[in-house]
């Protein structure tokens, strides 16, 4: 299993000083984003007008770039500060979807594909437009979701590109028409965090806790890091007050976490799941979240994946999938080479060169 002992990148088939160029080209692209996360945001970092594009969630200032490599289980580079717990943006999607995984294996979610007006019922799936969205079309980004959660409307996202093919970027926060639900893909952080409100419904308790007791803590993960909603985000469920967490800092908020515990949940996926003999996360759901979206190939259940036309990385396996946030970070897994690489801060344009230079280091 996964050893946090650095071994020589020569015994598991990589060449050290190709290795070596790749990282150094990391830490020259460093991400031009603002340190001060804060400032980034307000600044307009996501185009959105103010006051209704407004922070209502914590930032905090960031680090320069870090990473993990690892290659057949083992830990064989590291570079920058990997234990400092930083904000992770939209990488924490990937986590909600291994939360869904567990609602899904424990009979809380029988069906992703019925209704989620089926378990939910605070109305937020009563309209006629929401009324026949399934917790399916939720995770693959297809559902069509019409309302407000957290004081943001959901067209604030309408024509987002988070891609670089959207031909109406510029329309972007207008509305537009909306769709049936399994009939349009965007990427829509409302809509995101409206599933991530109805999965805490449905499981009756704090999603941060259920990813600590049921995956973190059986992958030995740190207790430093954080799941945060916002500061409106609060509700009462069962006489207990629980906080609804965002499915990333697009307003603040999502998963704060250190490289070395994303190298770990990394390996659990490249896994398919298991851990030290055990199945933390069902096999057949991580297969599930990564078949392609009919509607975007490049998505599965709120994981990137590599299709071979448009992938972000076109020197890498198909098979390749990928949790990513803004900054550039990403937790890239590569069942074909066997690979883990968390990599933060880079530029995003600069980020499939560096992978392309990781995968050239390796020689068997």
């Amino acid at each position: 299993m996964l050893s946090f002992k650095l071994t020589e990148p020569q015994k598991v088939g990589v060449q050290e000083q190709l290795l070596s160029k790749a990282i150094e080209f990391a830490i020259r692209n460093e991400s031009k984003m603002d340190r001060d996360i804060g400032a980034a945001l307000e600044e307009g970092h996501f185009e959105e007008p103010w006051p209704i594009g407004k922070t209502i969630g914590p930032v905090k200032r960031r680090k320069a770039g870090s990473g993990v490599i690892l290659r057949k289980g083992q830990m064989i580079k590291t570079w920058g500060d990997i234990e400092f717990v930083d904000m992770t943006f939209s990488i924490s999607k990937s986590y909600l979807s291994l939360c869904m995984g567990i609602a899904v294996h424990d009979g809380i979610i029988p069906d992703i594909h019925a209704p989620i007006r089926n378990i939910v019922k605070d109305g937020g799936f009563d309209t006629e437009q929401n009324r026949n969205i399934t917790w399916a079309h939720m995770l693959q980004l297809t559902s069509e979701w019409e309302g407000t959660l957290w004081e943001k409307p959901d067209w604030i996202d309408h024509y987002r590109d988070v891609i670089g093919n959207s031909v109406h970027s510029d329309q972007r926060g207008s509305k537009r028409k909306l769709q049936l639900p399994g009939a349009y893909w965007e990427y829509n952080d409302v809509r995101v965090n409206r599933l991530s409100l109805a999965l805490m419904l449905a499981f009756g308790q704090p999603l941060p806790e259920v990813l600590k007791d049921r995956i973190m803590d059986p992958i030995g993960a740190s207790e430093t890091w954080e799941w945060h909603g916002y500061d409106n985000s609060w509700l009462e469920i069962n006489g207990k007050r629980m906080q609804s967490v965002s499915g990333g800092a697009h307003w603040g908020g999502g998963l704060w976490i250190s490289s070395l515990d994303h190298a770990r949940v990394g390996q659990l996926m490249l896994n398919k799941g298991w851990w030290n003999g055990r199945e933390i996360i069902p096999e057949k759901w991580v297969d599930e979240c990564l078949t392609p979206c009919p509607l975007s190939p490049i998505y599965g259940y709120l994981w990137w994946l590599n299709d071979a036309k448009n992938g972000m990385f076109p020197g890498a396996p198909s098979s390749a999938f990928y949790a990513m946030g803004v900054g550039t970070q990403i937790i890239y897994i590569d069942p074909e080479n066997e690979l883990v690489i968390v990599a933060r801060w880079i530029e995003k344009d600069k980020m499939p060169d560096f992978v392309t230079m990781v995968l050239a280091s390796i020689e068997n």
